[in-house]
């Protein structure tokens, strides 16, 4: 199936809840890691050239992960997966002396040194991750059966 087919039948709170989801993602990645600028957050390394993009696709991939999920299963294997792609997402545009796990495992030469050059590669396996987790979602929605309550 394709995806511009199942997008196309996407009723409009499946968009409603895609493009709020996108947007929560979006501000939930971006403001404590300092990629949006706020005056709460700060960081001690700027942002890399690919944060904002990277934060882009996988508020996009993120949202309509979750729209997904409107009239649906609520959890299987796509759900684990498109956690994982936030999760390294959170960490690949994060600044890498300002995460308190990296600096507890390495220190902060080690998160500069070790940690920083990783980045790129978290970023690409987060959204990596989000991306299956859709195409298994998308692809799941062509075979899977809706199970009525009415009892007729």
């Amino acid at each position: 199936m394709k995806y511009a087919t199942v997008l196309r039948s996407w009723t409009p709170t499946q968009w409603l809840v895609a493009f709020l989801g996108g947007l929560t993602t979006f501000l939930a990645l971006g403001l404590p890691t300092d990629v949006i600028d706020n005056p709460v957050f700060g960081r001690a390394i700027d942002e890399t050239p690919w944060a904002m993009p990277v934060l882009l696709v996988t508020s996009v991939l993120a949202g309509l992960l979750l729209g997904t999920y409107v009239n649906a299963r609520p959890f299987d294997r796509a759900a684990t997966s498109g956690s994982f792609g936030g999760l390294l997402a959170y960490f690949a545009i994060g600044c890498p002396v300002c995460n308190k796990l990296v600096l507890l495992a390495l220190g902060t030469t080690g998160a500069v040194n070790y940690f920083e050059p990783v980045q790129p590669y978290l970023a690409a396996l987060g959204i990596v991750a989000l991306a299956y987790a859709f195409h298994k979602r998308v692809t799941m929605s062509s075979v899977c059966l809706v199970v009525s309550s009415d009892p007729r």
